[in-house]
């Protein structure tokens, strides 16, 4: 199908993907920069091979996970005119993602409390990186946070339905790829030493 055909309505929802998928890339794109200069300074003298996450990491990385299924559940409870639910479902995200926040800046407490810092005398390459991921994938959900308050507000009211789900459609694909780009993130850092 030629993109410049159809309606203006359906050429709207074409662009709107269109430019979330740009950002997507885009994103994609500058995490795998940063993963491979990771690799790349691996071989560094000053390394640290014996560093470890905080447990705290990996329960955010389940708290995210878990509210990737509560956003897709809600949007399949619009679908069935189940609002109550679907209201259920999205506060369950949005505190999921708050819980996840939270855990994310334990874990870097734990990690300065073991005597890793990201800037400084006693900083490496090695936690610089690590804050770097980190606080980059936070401001990215941070982003995926206002998003989804945008999602809840416009479900409040009613602007979501079977057949007009754009903005839920949208909110959804950006959060899971905010979680499928942690889980990326958490492996790689976990594996990856």
């Amino acid at each position: 199908m030629d993109l410049t055909e159809g309606t203006t309505q359906e050429k709207n929802v074409r662009s709107r993907k269109m430019m979330l998928w740009f950002a997507i890339v885009s994103m994609a794109m500058m995490f795998a920069g940063l993963t491979s200069a990771y690799v790349v300074s691996k071989n560094r003298p000053d390394w640290l091979t014996e560093f470890q996450l905080p447990d705290y990491f990996l329960w955010s990385t389940i708290a995210i996970v878990i509210s990737s299924f509560s956003f897709h559940f809600s949007k399949k409870m619009i679908l069935k005119n189940e609002r109550k639910k679907a209201t259920g479902l999205l506060v369950l995200t949005l505190v999921l993602g708050l819980i996840f926040v939270f855990l994310q800046f334990k874990g870097f407490r734990a990690i300065v409390e073991q005597g890793y810092y990201f800037t400084g005398g006693e900083s490496t390459v090695t936690t610089s990186f690590l804050y770097l991921f980190v606080l980059a994938h936070m401001v990215h959900i941070l982003g995926g946070l206002i998003t989804l308050l945008v999602v809840i507000y416009n479900h409040f009211k009613q602007r979501y339905k079977s057949g007009q789900m754009l903005g839920i459609e949208l909110g959804a694909t950006f959060w899971h790829f905010l979680d499928i780009l942690w889980l990326y993130l958490f492996f790689f850092l976990y594996f990856f030493r």
